[in-house]
């Protein structure tokens, strides 16, 4: 398992497409950040707080996570060498999990650059150190999970699908639907009674959750719970190539 970890790490590595999403995401937070002067401008809105990061970070992974992830299997079907993998002296989880984890490496990679963001603003603040570091770090730890979702949700439209531009749409058409769907749902009459149920089901609420600051067990349990099932749906479809 983990030499195909460390493979996989080194294919993305020694390709573009890590660099190019690193770049891309850091570009389009820093620009909203700190060059455009409405919205989630730091210097416009004259606080000390980073919050504008964890709310365009997700609108942006929902990009960028199936841009990584749609190559994982989808390329090994298209090349043939899906059988290769499959017949090593591994587990089709521990092939999942070695592509999950490099995935979700990645994500925190481009996560990493981003606390310059944090240490900017604890110097700009007035005195210098203020900033709710506590919310700050909570809301880190919720775009960790929300990342590895996309991953899982990523790997399994990757397990179904030779056409990675096809991986990608799926990606993120569910990851979107997680995301934003439930947040459209539940407001609506017919679900009245049950809008707080439906809300929950939803990555949004949880998300914000955690963001808060305060690390519930009820969203971990969330957020895990959704990886575990899209990384044991790809398992499913990895098994139907053996019926």
């Amino acid at each position: 398992m983990f030499v195909l970890l460390r493979k996989e790490i080194e294919g993305f590595l020694s390709s573009l497409i890590a660099y190019i999403v690193i770049v891309v995401f850091l570009f389009v937070v820093s620009f909203f950040l700190w060059v455009i002067r409405f919205g989630h401008n730091i210097i416009a809105n004259g606080y000390a707080s980073i919050d504008g990061l964890f709310a365009i970070a997700p609108m942006v992974f929902l990009f960028l996570i199936p841009a990584i992830t749609m190559r994982m299997f989808a390329e090994e079907k298209k090349g043939g060498t899906i059988e290769t993998l499959l017949t090593q002296p591994i587990t089709d989880l521990q092939i999942i999990l070695a592509k999950f984890f490099a995935g979700f490496i990645l994500v925190i990679f481009s996560l990493l650059p981003t606390l310059v963001y944090y240490y900017s603003v604890y110097q700009l603040g007035l005195p210098p150190g203020n900033i709710d570091s506590g919310a700050m770090w909570g809301s880190y730890i919720g775009l960790l999970f929300l990342g590895a979702t996309f991953v899982a949700i990523g790997l399994f439209a990757s397990s179904v699908t030779d056409n990675q531009i096809v991986s990608f749409i799926l990606a993120a058409l569910i990851s979107g639907f997680f995301y934003l769907g439930f947040e459209f749902i539940w407001p609506l009459d017919i679900f009245s009674n049950f809008g707080l149920i439906i809300s929950s089901l939803g990555i949004v609420a949880h998300y914000e959750s955690i963001s808060r600051g305060v690390i519930d067990s009820r969203d971990l349990i969330y957020f895990l719970s959704v990886i575990a099932f899209f990384l044991l749906l790809t398992k499913f479809s990895l098994a139907s190539r053996k019926w």
